[in-house]
């Protein structure tokens, strides 16, 4: 390993912990890396349950963070969410093995070493689950800081050929499913088109915030589709197949699918849809005081689609225009934050709301589509407390 490289590392490792920016000296407002200021607490959301406890990691379960609780602009690894769905296989580094099959001039079959001796290329890029909703407070989240190579690169070389439609990738987590009748072992795997798979940004990890990728994330190798959702980011990546007919594996055409209703060519009708780019929402995730200053804080996730404004309303006020982080970047969480001056006492309601620059506006939860699945939940998050 290079010096420079361990010292880059350490850097970044810094900056996750701390919340300070690996990149240089810069340095800027305290709201903006979101841990608490001396002196100021947290006040208490009354839409949270006393009972609400956070789940601990175990292998073939889900985790989310509490977003109350988010101090620095990186996720740290133990924070970022976890979901999990056909346990956690330990693959062998030694013997690992990259495969890039099917309809290409060149099949590949890479090390470990072979994948990080390539180029590297290193993105900032947060994203959450599919699932992500109201119910566990919004905590199926993180964002990262992701070093690996291009995807695009590795398969220009492959050499797709003529015909060819969808790049499916596959994991090295197994488990067994009963399809009619017959059960049978099959990968977690997820399929893209060839356009979106082209995409510049998409990237192969194998270093998470300054780390080689830890085993709750992917290790060695996972899949990074910026602005998609969680699920499009195959973790223990082991094999690309280039094919010329759709994927339809379970978390293509039977999990992971939006069921909602849609007007399509002037016919009202129920419409499936795989879950793929990120919905833009944003989300209140604390409130916190010194004496009778307070301050609202949230983020933003999309598709990286720029943002125009993020707006906080308190009761049945107006809307209120919050300040970005100048970290934010296409693909991060977007973090902002709303000074709230001296509070009447009593019960709020306080809610954000995300524009884009095309003008489109994150909906309330009335203006959803009206929808069976509770994937891509995006809808504007009333939150309660108690000045």
């Amino acid at each position: 390993m290079k010096r420079e490289d361990e010292s880059r590392r350490e850097l970044l490792k810094g900056a996750v912990k701390g919340g300070v920016l690996a990149a240089g000296a810069i340095s800027f407002p305290g709201w903006l890396l979101p841990t608490l200021a001396q002196g100021e607490q947290l006040v208490p959301f009354t839409d949270i349950p006393d009972s609400f406890q956070l789940r601990d990691k175990q292998s073939g379960s889900t985790y989310f963070q509490d977003i109350r609780q988010i101090n620095s602009f990186y996720s740290p690894n133990e924070d970022f969410y976890v979901v999990q769905h056909y346990g956690q296989p330990q693959l062998d580094l030694s013997s690992y093995r990259l495969k890039v099959t099917g309809m290409v001039d060149n099949p590949m079959e890479l090390t470990l070493d072979q994948v990080k001796n390539r180029e590297n290329i290193e993105l900032d890029a947060g994203w959450e689950c599919g699932g992500n909703r109201e119910t566990i407070f919004n905590g199926l989240v993180g964002n990262g800081r992701w070093r690996g190579i291009s995807l695009s690169s590795l398969l220009e070389q492959a050499g797709i050929q003529d015909g060819a439609k969808e790049i499916v990738f596959f994991g090295g987590d197994i488990g067994t499913e009963e399809i009619r009748g017959a059960e049978v072992d099959t990968a977690f795997a997820r399929g893209l088109s060839i356009p979106d798979a082209m995409r510049p940004e998409n990237m192969l990890a194998f270093e998470m915030n300054g780390e080689p990728l830890p085993l709750y994330h992917g290790r060695p190798l996972r899949l990074i589709v910026p602005g998609w959702y969680g699920v499009a980011n195959v973790k223990w990546l082991t094999q690309i197949h280039v094919q010329d007919t759709r994927f339809m594996g379970r978390f293509m055409g039977r999990d992971y699918v939006t069921l909602k209703k849609e007007v399509v060519g002037g016919v009202e009708r129920w419409v499936e849809n795989s879950v793929t780019t990120i919905n833009m929402k944003s989300v209140i995730a604390r409130v916190s005081h010194v004496g009778n200053d307070y301050r609202i804080q949230g983020f933003v996730l999309n598709d990286g689609t720029p943002i125009s404004s993020v707006e906080v309303k308190v009761d049945d006020g107006p809307w209120q225009r919050a300040e970005l982080n100048p970290r934010n970047r296409q693909y991060t969480w977007k973090l902002f934050s709303f000074n709230w001056n001296n509070p009447a006492p009593g019960e709020h309601t306080i809610v954000s709301r995300v524009t884009d620059v095309n003008g489109n506006v994150q909906p309330t939860a009335d203006q959803v589509p009206e929808k069976v699945s509770y994937w891509e939940n995006y809808a504007q998050w009333p939150r309660t407390v108690r000045i």
